[in-house]
């Protein structure tokens, strides 16, 4: 993986992060990211989550919810202690994070943001999201996502 490192895959070498690295071959006909990388590595898409920005009462904040599902943008709102929120502009997120739309990390961002990560999470001793570059999964334990976030944890996903 020499040259191949991102802001995020640094922070978990950094901290020592127990966590593995999942590369695929990424297709730009794919209407999904993150659904394209549950399917090109065989993954259940529960356990595979995206990285969602929004706006909350004009402050960005990062929502991680299930590929399969969408963010609930009045549920993220209220887990931040905010009113109203909006998905955020993809120039503006990708300004404030560092990465590009579908490779979009929660770990390594450029600014520290408020964090969500959807409850659902817990469920599984090890979830999937992306290490910060379309092509590249990390397969983490949700508490040191949440650790290295600083989420807050609570049901944000709509299906």
């Amino acid at each position: 993986m020499a040259g191949k490192g991102t802001p995020g895959t640094a922070l978990l070498t950094k901290q020592r992060v127990p966590h593995t690295l999942h590369a695929y071959d990424h297709d730009p006909r794919h209407a999904s990211y993150g659904l394209e990388a549950a399917e090109a590595l065989n993954l259940d898409p529960a356990r595979v989550f995206k990285t969602l920005l929004a706006e909350v009462d004009g402050s960005l904040t990062v929502g991680i919810v299930p590929v399969t599902a969408q963010l609930d943008l009045k549920a993220l709102a209220a887990a931040v202690g905010g009113k109203k929120a909006r998905m955020a502009d993809v120039a503006a997120a990708e300004r404030a994070t560092g990465y590009v739309a579908g490779g979009i990390s929660p770990l390594g961002q450029r600014k520290r943001l408020p964090t969500v990560l959807d409850s659902s999470a817990e469920g599984f001793e090890t979830m999937f999201c992306s290490a910060g570059r379309r092509g590249l999964e990390v397969e983490l334990a949700p508490a040191d996502l949440v650790k290295l976030t600083s989420a807050v944890v609570a049901p944000i996903a709509a299906t």
